[in-house]
């Protein structure tokens, strides 16, 4: 009996120990099935695909590499640059071929056009042992090779080679094209200046997310950056100006003893360069001259294109206040920073430089400004009261409208096309002139209704100088514009005739932005919501898939060593009266899954303070919150901290 006992004891353990062996199994077949999905939920290109397919399987980037690409000098460009781009991160050897029939990567072009690709669109097919991206032109293998380039683990990003276990990327099928053509970044590079080396860096940072435009805002009352061979002083005395540190806008005026050595230009031969790296990585240059407001620059160079006494005695901007805004648009000028639409001087100026510009820049199109131009100092001008008489002209708006059209004509005698801010719709310009919309999307849609072609950037969703966050981290401006608010940009919005839409960009004004550190702090990750926007179909565009890509890419970003604003992890403040006169805080986020730890005591608060669950009422006599956000138990936030006098003053008044 006790036998028979201890034999069935034995079947009975061997049969719960065979059990627990199966369910472990399972277990660990579910957590791989588990990690499959969730390795296949971490393709994170952006701006996402019109189709992507994952196939199973995975490429393994051998230590010797072939890329094999057409004759067509553009291609053998592309893959050139992949090339270098794979070298610096992996330490793989890469050689690339025309003719070669091995190879491990193929940039190969359409025979017979694919009309479902256009002129940029693209096919990526990645099998187990090569990888073939095939287009109809070459800019299209080159939107191809940044989709391969973003399946490669994070430190592909890298300038110097990185050990990482397997250089692995998915299988994958994609088939790709732009939603619109024109998809473009502004650059400030008046208000302060950027070298021509930055500028590239500029480019390679915007290239990856698929742009093809760099607007360059050239002139502005804070500088002129553009040699002009016939009118030296523009770069000798309008390029430099008293170098101030801290709130632009708020200086004092430069005294005449103060040196004037702070700023810069582009010579021609820095444009050709430029525009010759730009075009290897199938970029546009549109260049912008500012006119006729927001032209001080040009003025204190040359006093003559002004139609006021005493212009002889300013100087290009440092950052002191020369607009009254309290009365709204367009602004009451302090002191005339306008070319005089009556002084022919001023046509003849501008002859000699969009001669110029137009034969440096083979982009068919010239931006010419037309925004934010005050009027009161035209007025009263005898020469303006004079050209109005002459011409029927009975407003100033009308008078603007004269000056528009005729630099309009200049523009069109070069062989170029004219575009500008909304602003020029009020002068009635040609058919023929495109519309930049920046005072929202009316101006837009407004141009179009009357058949202009419109380029939509309005502020209200692409001006990227606007804070990210709370102005209680962030550098302080006017208007707030955080990253789902950009994401959510559709350059179409409110136009009946979608064909007059040529595409939409963002816009980084810098004023306040002193170092190319701090501009690509304030260009991504918004610059890679508006890239979606204007590449991806609007169906495929979702929030919630597309935080989790901008938290991959910031893992990217690192390893390419681009700053970037974590101002997605910061919470979101509203303050209102509470109970009793007291104060009440109610936090949020912009992403789910963060917990907000909170103290009203000055200390620094960390996952073993209060977590955030309700509105707060603010004690008394506390004069600070300090906040900072958590997941998964881990810090993600950036410590933020408020002045309960501040909170108190964002109270809606009724």
């Amino acid at each position: 009996m006790y036998i028979l006992a201890f034999a069935n004891n034995a079947i009975y353990t061997a049969h719960m120990i065979l059990r627990q062996i199966t369910l472990i199994a399972l277990c660990c077949l579910t957590g791989l099935a588990v990690l499959a999905q969730n390795t296949e939920r971490k393709i994170s290109i952006i701006p996402e695909p019109v189709d992507i397919n994952r196939t199973g399987g995975h490429f393994t980037l051998p230590a010797k590499i072939t890329i094999r690409s057409a004759e067509s000098p553009e291609v053998m460009n592309t893959a050139s640059l992949l090339k270098s781009r794979l070298e610096a991160a992996t330490g793989a050897s890469v050689e690339t071929s025309n003719t070669d029939d091995t190879y491990t990567i193929r940039l190969q072009l359409n025979a017979d056009e694919d009309a479902v690709l256009g002129k940029e669109g693209y096919r990526l097919q990645v099998s187990p042992k090569t990888i073939i991206i095939k287009a109809n032109q070459p800019a299209g293998l080159y939107y191809g090779a940044q989709s391969l380039l973003q399946l490669f683990p994070h430190e592909i990003e890298s300038a110097r080679p990185v050990k990482t276990e397997k250089w692995q990327i998915p299988c994958v099928n994609i088939m790709d094209y732009p939603r619109f053509a024109w998809r473009g970044l502004m650059f400030d590079v008046s208000r302060h200046f950027f070298t021509k080396e930055e500028v590239k860096k500029f480019i390679d940072n915007m290239v990856r997310y698929k742009y093809n435009m760099l607007h360059l805002h050239l002139t502005d009352d804070e500088g002129w950056r553009i040699q002009i061979k016939s009118l030296p002083k523009l770069t000798e005395v309008g390029a430099w100006r008293v170098n101030k540190t801290g709130q632009f806008g708020t200086f004092s005026p430069p005294t005449p003893t103060e040196p004037r050595d702070y700023g810069g230009f582009y010579t021609q031969d820095d444009i050709k360069e430029l525009i010759k790296y730009a075009a290897d990585r199938f970029v546009n240059i549109m260049p912008e001259i500012d006119v006729p407001g927001h032209s001080l620059a040009a003025v204190v160079s040359y006093p003559e294109l002004s139609c006021t006494p005493g212009v002889e005695k300013y100087s290009v901007r440092a950052g002191e206040p020369i607009m009254d805004w309290s009365q709204g648009a367009p602004p009451i000028a302090m002191l005339d920073n306008t070319l005089c639409p009556a002084n022919e001087k001023v046509y003849d100026f501008l002859d000699k430089v969009i001669t110029e510009v137009a034969a440096l820049f083979p982009f068919e199109y010239i931006h010419m400004g037309g925004d934010e131009a005050p009027h009161n100092y035209w007025e009263k001008n005898p020469a303006i009261l004079e050209l109005m008489k002459r011409e029927g002209l009975k407003t100033m708006e009308e008078v603007q409208g004269y000056f528009t059209r005729r630099v309009e004509t200049i523009v069109q005698s070069k062989g170029k096309k004219f575009i500008g801010w909304d602003e020029i719709l009020s002068g009635s310009p040609s058919q023929s002139t495109a519309v930049m919309s920046w005072r929202g999307v009316d101006g837009g849609i407004k141009a179009a209704n009357s058949g202009h072609e419109v380029v939509m950037s309005p502020l209200t969703y692409a001006y990227l100088d606007y804070m990210q966050g709370d102005v209680a981290i962030e550098p302080k401006i006017y208007a707030t514009l955080r990253l789902n608010k950009s994401y959510k940009f559709d350059p179409a919005e409110g136009i009946t005739n979608v064909n007059l839409v040529k595409g939409g960009q963002a816009n980084l004004w810098t004023e306040n932005v002193y170092n190319m550190r701090h501009a690509e702090y304030m260009v991504w990750p918004r610059g890679m919501a508006i890239a979606e926007s204007v590449w991806s179909p609007p169906a495929k565009k979702d929030w919630t898939s597309f935080y989790p890509k901008v938290e991959e890419h910031f893992k990217r970003l690192d390893f390419a060593e681009t700053k970037y604003a974590p101002s997605i992890y910061d919470p979101i403040f509203q303050a209102s009266a509470g109970p009793q006169n007291t104060l009440m805080v109610q936090l949020s986020t912009e992403i789910p899954g963060l917990d907000i730890h909170y103290t009203f005591d000055n200390s620094f608060p960390d996952n073993f303070y209060p977590k955030y669950t309700s509105p707060l009422i603010v004690p008394k006599d506390a004069n600070t919150l300090k906040v900072i956000t958590y997941r998964d138990g881990k810090p993600i936030g950036r410590i933020i901290t408020v002045q309960i006098s501040d909170l108190k003053g964002r109270i809606k008044k009724k």
